[in-house]
């Protein structure tokens, strides 16, 4: 079932037993994010910090940051129902006659009710402030103490391409420089920042309209972070995700449109050329990003709810809330994956790996060196091109087993052999890298080796149990008090 709004999602959590209220004063400043960290690397709930200090806005926190909570936020029993799904929309062929056709009415019909729909007005229009606001009414969070500042962190950012018009709605931190001006911090491989650069390019107008929404629907939130082709409208997804279309509402002061549900609206814009040191910044690396130059971001106009509340996340030393966000989009775009590369069985983004370090995949192998196809596949996918480690295992290793990977592919390498770099674009967060977006990435064929690929000595058998004494020996367990 979708939530009507981010306050929907906060009763659901609370009904399930997955959010705690904090009715006591609790400083933004650096103590929010040690309460954060410390529930989710114990398996603690999400919060609601009602009396943030300095505030009369109550913070939401943690609100993704479990596979149980990611669940409930996106409607589910399993993740794995919305990979099904899609699977399912994938595998919808032309229809050959009138039975195909009247089988196919009923997934047309659900594809025809996720369109975004314009509406006149919404909860986010409450209360319309353009003049007399500040940033600092809200209870921003300072979330490690070599931060350059305070940060929102889990902005949906509104832009348009200045070619085509086509809407981009991306996750973008946002430094606080003053009441009324952020940092927007648009990596140079986002959709965001190639908004800009067109919009620099064309050099037709001044200013570039920008709009931020912050707390909506979980569902139509967390579409602000998945790794989606430019065509693709992160509000139809949203829709697709939700069951039923986001309600987008025209802003203020601009030409763009945002979630009319939302919680807070940030309308303003950035100027051609103008760019303002920002960071460092406590980073999902669990290293302080590098301070460096980004657009400002004028706010012309605030509009929000009544009593409203001010959703944010941390990201840090791993595991962190955006592991699981970030688990939910491998399990959710492995069919997308697939049509592509067919010959995949599974993948994983370890935590440690945080999403572009390491990516273990597993693999129906047809032909010699057909790991390494695969390799270079996926760093032709997308935001796949950061992937630094790509350690590819045959069909019957269990890639979500990290141990079982680790173990097999040790074993089976030869390192100079099965081992290869290429140079190519690098996540701008990779402190390690030469330079900046640019450096080295490494595959491991860690498969079995076949004669055809020059191996002729014989591949060993892994060492395994008959079943029939397993089963024997399983009620001698028991008669020795040993089972639990």
């Amino acid at each position: 079932m979708a939530f009507d709004d981010l306050r929907g999602f906060i009763r659901a959590l609370e009904k399930n037993g997955e959010l705690k209220r904090i009715p006591f004063e609790v400083d933004p400043e650096l103590e929010i994010t040690e309460f954060a960290d410390r529930s989710v690397k114990t398996g603690g709930p999400a919060f609601l910090f009602e009396k943030p200090k300095g505030s009369k806005v109550p913070v939401l926190i943690n609100a993704f940051a479990s596979m149980r909570r990611m669940e409930i936020a996106l409607g589910v029993d399993n993740i794995e129902q919305i990979a099904q799904k899609i699977a399912g929309f994938l595998e919808m062929q032309k229809p050959e006659g009138l039975l195909d056709k009247l089988k196919m009415l009923p997934k047309l019909a659900e594809m025809g009710s996720m369109f975004p729909k314009t509406v006149s007005s919404g909860p986010c229009k409450e209360v319309i402030r353009r003049e007399k606001f500040s940033l600092d009414e809200f209870p921003i969070l300072r979330c490690w103490p070599g931060d350059a500042g305070r940060f929102i962190t889990l902005p949906m950012v509104f832009s348009k391409s200045p070619e085509t018009g086509k809407r981009n709605c991306g996750m973008y931190r946002m430094q606080i420089f003053d009441g009324q001006t952020t940092g927007m911090h648009w990596q140079k491989h986002k959709q965001g920042a190639e908004h800009y650069r067109r919009f620099i390019a064309e050099g037709k107008q001044a200013r570039m309209p920008v709009a931020v929404a912050i707390g909506s629907d979980p569902a139509t939130i967390y579409s602000a972070v998945l790794p989606l082709p430019p065509a693709v409208d992160e509000m139809l997804f949203a829709g697709f995700l939700r069951g039923k279309a986001v309600e987008m509402v025209k802003c203020e002061t601009c030409d763009l449109e945002v979630p009319a549900n939302s919680e807070i609206v940030l309308e303003g814009y950035v100027n051609h050329g103008e760019l303002r040191r920002e960071g460092p910044f406590g980073d999902h690396t669990g290293f302080y990003s590098l301070d460096d130059d980004y657009p400002v971001f004028h706010v012309e106009c605030i509009t929000h709810r009544k009593n409203p509340i001010y959703a944010a996340t941390i990201v840090g030393p791993p595991p962190m809330e955006d592991f699981y966000m970030g688990k939910a989009i491998e399990r959710i775009f492995l069919p997308l994956m697939r049509t592509q590369l067919p010959e995949i069985r599974d993948v994983c983004f370890p935590a440690e790996g945080i999403f572009h370090n390491l990516i273990l995949v597993s693999m129906r192998k047809s032909y010699p060196a057909h790991a390494r196809k695969v390799m270079h596949a996926i760093w032709g996918l997308g935001q796949a091109m950061f992937s630094k480690c790509i350690v590819v295992v045959d069909e019957d290793v269990d890639v979500q087993n990290v141990r079982e990977v680790v173990w097999k592919a040790l074993n089976n390498i030869d390192p100079q052999r099965d081992i290869e770099f290429v140079l190519g674009p690098i996540d701008s967060l990779d402190h390690s890298s030469r330079l900046p977006n640019f450096g080295s990435k490494m595959g491991v064929d860690a498969t079995t080796k076949w004669p055809s690929e020059g191996f002729t000595r014989r591949w060993p058998n892994v060492i395994e149990m008959s079943p029939e004494v397993a089963r024997r020996v399983d009620e001698l367990w028991k008669r020795a008090g040993l089972a639990k």
